[in-house]
C-alpha cells in the first residue's frame, strides 16, 4: 500500500502541466513488463461511459462466466479493498496472487526507470493499476477481459487496447468536465475515443448531441455502431436483475449486446440473441440475475446496531456523483425506502390466530409498542470539482416528487483520504481536518431548504433534541443539518440517535461520492 500510494500525484487530474500525462509513456511500459503481444492476444470486451459502466461490466462478466468461460474484470474505483478492482470468474484476486504479480510488475518498472531512461518515470497509480490487471489477466490465461475505462476513453489507460472484440459505451453525461469538456459532444468525443478501426461498438440511447459525435466518430473508422435496446423484464422469467434500479434494464441491454457479440466474434455462437426478443438464453438470464456489485444501489443494515434494535438503522449506499446519476439514485432510494417499509410493517402483522387470547393480547401490545415510524438521513461528500448546486437539487427535488423529506443531512470528509490507498495508516486528529468544502455543502443544502419549504416537517424537532452528546463535536450543526470533522463521529451521531430514540427507524442515503460509501461499508460491515 506504501508503494502504490507513493504514484499517487499531487497534483489535479486536470492539471495538464503534469508530466504523467504523456499518453505515450503507456507503450514504453507495456515494453519494459513484456506485455504487447499478451494483449494482442486477449479477447478484450472494453466499455467507457459517464454513469452505468461498472454496472454494465458486471453484468457482461456475470453473463460470460455462466456460459462456462474464464472471466477477468477491472473496475475502479475500489470501496474497501484494492483487489476489488482485479476479479478473476468474479471473485476479488487473491491476495497472494495480487501480491506476486503486483511486485513483479514494481520491479521491472522500477529498475528501467532508474537505470535505463531518465525520461521515464514510474507510472502515475491508475495507469499502474491498469498495467497491473494486463499482467494478471495475461498471465491467469482469462478466455475474456472486461476493462472498464477510468476516465474519458481516449487518453485513458486501458485504451492501450489495440483490438479488442467489442466496445461499449453506456449513458453519457456532465462529469469530469474540467477534463473532458463542458458540452455533452466533447465528453462523448473523448469516451468514442476506445473506438477502433472495424471493430463493433454498442451504446444506449442517448441525448441528440451525444449521438451526432456517437455517430461521427464511429463513421470515420469503420465502426458498426449499434443502440442496444433496453432489456425487456419479461425475459427474465419472474426474475429480479441482480442490480436494484430501473436504469439497470439500460445497463442489462448493453451487457446482453456485449456478450452477443463477443460470443460470435470469437467462434462460440451460431444463433444471434440480439435477434431473440422472445427469449434469453438461461445462462444469460442467470448472469443478469446473480451479478453483483458493491455500493450501487446498495441496502446495509448497520451491523452494530442490529444487535440490539434489527433494522433501526440502514443504509442505503449509491455511489451516484453526476446530476444524472443522483436523480436515478434518487429515485431507488425513494422507492427502496417504501418497500423497507412495507416489509417492516409486514413482519408485524400477526401470523397465528390459533394462541390463546391472553397470548394474543400480549403479543399485539408487544408488536404495537414495535411500530415504528421511519425518518430519512442524507450521509453526503463530493469531490471539489463537482458542482453540488446542480448535485444537491437533483437529488432534493427528485426525493420530493416522490414525497421523500430528509429530516437531516450531514456533511462529511471521506475517511479515505487520510488513508492513503487502503485501511492500514491513522486518520488525522479532528483539529486537523479541513471542512471548509463540507461547510460550502452545507450552505447550498441550507439555502435550498429556506428556497423550498414544502417538505413534511414532522419528527424535525425529534432530530434535533437526539445524539446531543455527538451533535457538540460537529463543526456546524442546524436543525436540517451538520457537518461532522469525521465520518466515524457522524456514524456514532447515527447510533446514539437510534438508542435514544426507540420509536424511529433511521433509512440513511450515502451517496456523492464512491469513496464514502467504500469508507461507509468498512466501518458498517465491521
Amino acid at each position: 500500500m506504501e508503494a502504490l500510494s507513493s504514484l499517487i500525484t499531487k497534483r489535479s487530474r486536470a492539471d495538464r502541466s503534469n508530466k504523467g500525462d504523456r499518453y505515450d509513456l503507456l507503450f514504453d511500459y507495456l515494453k519494459i513488463l513484456e506485455l504487447d503481444e499478451p494483449i494482442s492476444k486477449m479477447n478484450i470486451i472494453h466499455v467507457a461511459g459517464t454513469k452505468g459502466k461498472g454496472s454494465t461490466c458486471t453484468f457482461t462478466e456475470s453473463i460470460l462466466r455462466n456460459c462456462g468461460f474464464r472471466t477477468g474484470l477491472f473496475t475502479s474505483p475500489h470501496l474497501i479493498d484494492i483487489r476489488e478492482r482485479f476479479r478473476l470468474d468474479g471473485v476479488d484476486i487473491c491476495e497472494e496472487k495480487f501480491l506476486a504479480y503486483f511486485w513483479w510488475c514494481w520491479d521491472r518498472l522500477k529498475v528501467c526507470t532508474k537505470t535505463v531512461s531518465e525520461d521515464i518515470p514510474m507510472p502515475t497509480y491508475f495507469r499502474f493499476l491498469a498495467l497491473l490487471a494486463f499482467k494478471i489477466f495475461a498471465a491467469e490465461q482469462v478466455d475474456v477481459a472486461i476493462m472498464e475505462v477510468g476516465l474519458g476513453g481516449k487518453f485513458d489507460a486501458t485504451n492501450v487496447v489495440q483490438k479488442p472484440i467489442v466496445c461499449g459505451i453506456s449513458s453519457l453525461g456532465y462529469d469530469h468536465m474540467e477534463i473532458l469538456g463542458n458540452t455533452l459532444g466533447e465528453i462523448a468525443g473523448e469516451k468514442a475515443g476506445i473506438f477502433k478501426h472495424g471493430v463493433p461498438a454498442f451504446t444506449v440511447p442517448q441525448p441528440d448531441e451525444a449521438m451526432t459525435v456517437l455517430e461521427e466518430k464511429a463513421s470515420h473508422l469503420d465502426v458498426c455502431l449499434k443502440v442496444a435496446p433496453p432489456l425487456d423484464a419479461n425475459l427474465l422469467n419472474g426474475l429480479q436483475l441482480g442490480l436494484e434500479g430501473e436504469h439497470q434494464y439500460l445497463n442489462a441491454g448493453l451487457a446482453i449486446a456485449l456478450c452477443s457479440t463477443w460470443l460470435q466474434r470469437t467462434g462460440h455462437l451460431g444463433v444471434n440473441y440480439l435477434e431473440q426478443t422472445s427469449s434469453l438464453p438461461e445462462q444469460f438470464i442467470k448472469g443478469l440475475t446473480t451479478a453483483s456489485f458493491q455500493g450501487r444501489a446498495q441496502i446495509v443494515p448497520d451491523q452494530y446496531i442490529n444487535i440490539e434494535s434489527p433494522g433501526d438503522l440502514v443504509f442505503f449506499l449509491d455511489g451516484a456523483h453526476s446530476p444524472e446519476s443522483m436523480e436515478v439514485c434518487a429515485r431507488w432510494f425513494s422507492l427502496a425506502i417504501k418497500e423497507d417499509n412495507q416489509r417492516q410493517s409486514m413482519s408485524y402483522q400477526p401470523q397465528d390466530n390459533s394462541r390463546s387470547s391472553p397470548e394474543l393480547i400480549r403479543r399485539d401490545h408487544d408488536e404495537t409498542s414495535r411500530k415504528k415510524n421511519s425518518t430519512q438521513i442524507l450521509l453526503f461528500n463530493c469531490m471539489s470539482v463537482r458542482d453540488p448546486q446542480v448535485l444537491l437539487p437533483r437529488l432534493m427535488k427528485t426525493c420530493a416528487s416522490h414525497g421523500v423529506h430528509f429530516k437531516k443531512a450531514l456533511f462529511v470528509p471521506n475517511t479515505s483520504v487520510y488513508y492513503k490507498v487502503g485501511s492500514n495508516g491513522l486518520p488525522p486528529t479532528e483539529s486537523q481536518v479541513d471542512v471548509s468544502w463540507q461547510l460550502a455543502l452545507q450552505k447550498v443544502w441550507e439555502n435550498l431548504i429556506h428556497g423550498d419549504k414544502g417538505g413534511d416537517a414532522k419528527n424535525t424537532d425529534v432530530i434535533c433534541e437526539e445524539g446531543k452528546g455527538d451533535t457538540e463535536k460537529s463543526v456546524s450543526c442546524t436543525e436540517n443539518s451538520a457537518v461532522f470533522p469525521s465520518l466515524p463521529v457522524a456514524i456514532k451521531w447515527l447510533r446514539d440517535s437510534v438508542k435514544q430514540n426507540q420509536s424511529i427507524r433511521y433509512q440513511v442515503l450515502v451517496t456523492g461520492s464512491l469513496h464514502l460509501v467504500g469508507d461507509v461499508l468498512r466501518l458498517v460491515k465491521k
